[in-house]
């Protein structure tokens, strides 16, 4: 089932360094149409359990205490070919691999703190988006 949404997260490393906006910018610029947004903090809990897929590799326990170190920015993204086209706009993992232009490319410290998250398919946006956001707070 292709949707034209995507769910984001702008990391703790994006909002503490003060990022934020020019991120957002970056995105809306691009095409997309925030649908969700909420600025909040992740507990241990919340963060185990969405990264629970990653929970037998070696980095979870850091990956965990680094998206609960600071506030983060979630985000449900609306337009066409949604989660690919965010996918290219974040770009590579690590910053040194990524293209120029790219979030990524602009805002990421390293691989471990890499400026923001993007759902890695279109059923993974819509389980990702509905871990973050209720049904009346998505528009």
């Amino acid at each position: 089932m292709a949707t034209n949404r995507t769910f984001t997260m702008l990391k703790p490393d994006a909002v503490e360094n003060g990022h934020m906006g020019k991120i957002i910018d970056m995105i809306i610029q691009s095409g997309f149409e925030i649908k969700a947004m909420k600025y909040t903090r992740l507990s241990t809990e919340q963060a185990k359990k969405f990264y629970e897929v990653h929970a037998e590799r070696p980095f979870y326990g850091e990956l965990v205490e680094y998206m609960t170190s600071g506030p983060i920015v979630a985000a449900i993204l609306e337009k066409e070919n949604a989660v690919a086209d965010f996918r290219a706009l974040i770009g590579a993992t690590d910053p040194a691999e990524a293209a120029e232009g790219t979030i990524r490319k602009s805002y990421a410290e390293s691989k471990g703190r890499n400026a923001v998250h993007g759902s890695d398919s279109d059923e993974n946006a819509v389980i990702e988006g509905k871990f973050h956001f209720s049904a009346n707070e998505i528009f």
